[in-house]
This record gives C-alpha cells, structure tokens and sequence, in this order.
C-alpha cells in the first residue's frame, strides 16, 4: 500500500511540475481583491449530492488531520519532487472540496478501486480503440515524440484540429474533449483516486514519474493497469 500511494501522489506532482516549467512567474500574493466565483458545475455537483463546500472541506481536512500515515506519505513525496508538502495538500483539498467528495479513510479508496477493475476496461471510440486510433496518418508527426508528455500533448492537438466535432473516414467524432471521448469508459468527468487523476493526464505523466520515482511507465494498451495505478 505505501508504494502504491506514492504512484498517486507521484503522478499529481509530475502534473504540477509541468504546469510550472510552462507557467510564467508572476508576483507572489493574492492576486485578486475579492475571491473569484465558484464554477457553476461546482455548484451544481455539490447540490446533486446534497452537501455543502464547508461541508466537503471539512471532510477533507479530517481525512488528513487523523491519518498520520497519508501525512508522512505525502511528505515523503514532496521531498521527492522538491517541492513543498503544501503544494500536494492544497491540491487535494481543492479537488475534495470544490469537486468530488473525500472519502472518511484512505482504505475506502482502495475498496473502490476495486468495483472499476472487476471487469475488463478499454479505452475506446465506437468499437476503435486508441491504440489503433493513434495509428492514423493524422498522428504521424507525433512518432517522433519520445517523452510521454510531449506525445500525448502532440495526440491531443492532433484530435483538436482534425478530428474534434467533424466526420473522417466515415465516423462521426464528438465536439469534446480527446479525454472525454476516448479515456473515460464509464462516464463523463472521470477523475480517480485521492488525487482525482484522469487517464490522460496520469499518461502523460508516466515517463517522469518514473524517472523520479522509479515507478513502473503506464501502458495505454492495459487500460486496467493504468486505472489500477491511479486509484491504487
């Protein structure tokens, strides 16, 4: 269970390293006056459930506050990654709370993994899976990638700009996200495990995660792998 923690937080770090190679610097401090507005879709899945955002983040912080294990976890990740513990901690206090909903224990995470990796996952499109999927002409400039961020980040584009909302070889493509079509067999706004990490992204991460992690690359042809990874 301890290394297996470790890929989840190891995958959410590796997400933020990236977005901060890519961002520009800014000066430190509160940006904005008064606190920006709540997406509606936030406030319209915290109504659904019948709950409340002070309600969810106190539900958070508990689950982090009683569980000392997860705290050294996630310290020991953050020395990893050089970054500071916080950076992971407000992170997973966002998604819980102004998205999905924690759960009371961690050991509930992995007793729901559980339920998604009974049956045999595919990522697919009408019966096409990724795997042949990518293998159109369309993708071939994206061969050349060898860093998983940078393939999958070339794949996505390809998707935006030849495929998104239009009809190629006799099949009709969804005006959606390349996640939202192809890596989320069950239900839109997929997000999994106490990082809440979609498919995509947690592929996107894998070569990085294991150059500092030593944790094994994530395979797009095992889609049960990948899911294990996330959720484990």
């Amino acid at each position: 269970m301890k290394k297996l923690i470790l890929v989840i937080l190891g995958l959410t770090l590796a997400a933020t390293l990236f977005a901060a190679e890519a961002a520009t610097l800014v000066p430190p401090g509160n940006r904005n006056a008064v606190q920006p507005d709540i997406p509606g879709a936030s406030s319209r899945r915290t109504q659904a459930t019948n709950t409340s955002f002070q309600a969810k983040y106190r539900k958070v912080y508990a689950l982090l506050q009683n569980d000392a294990g997860l705290r050294g976890k996630i310290k020991k990740a953050a020395a990893t990654y050089g970054i500071d513990p916080l950076h992971i901690v407000g992170a997973i206090v966002g998604e819980h709370t102004y998205n999905v909903d924690a759960y009371d224990r961690l050991q509930t995470y992995y007793v729901k993994a559980i339920s998604y990796l009974s049956s045999k996952l595919s990522f697919a499109y009408e019966g096409e899976d990724i795997t042949d999927f990518v293998q159109r002409p369309e993708f071939k400039k994206c061969a050349a990638m060898s860093d998983s961020y940078d393939l999958w980040e070339c794949r996505e584009q390809v998707w935006n700009h030849s495929f998104r909302g239009k009809s190629v070889g006799g099949t009709s493509f969804p005006d959606d996200r390349f996640g939202a079509t192809f890596f989320q067999p069950y239900y839109a706004g997929q997000t999994f495990g106490l990082g809440q990490l979609n498919p995509l992204t947690a592929l996107q991460m894998s070569d990085l995660v294991h150059k500092v992690s030593g944790l094994p690359k994530l395979d797009v042809g095992d889609p049960n792998s990948v899911y294990k990874t996330i959720m484990d």
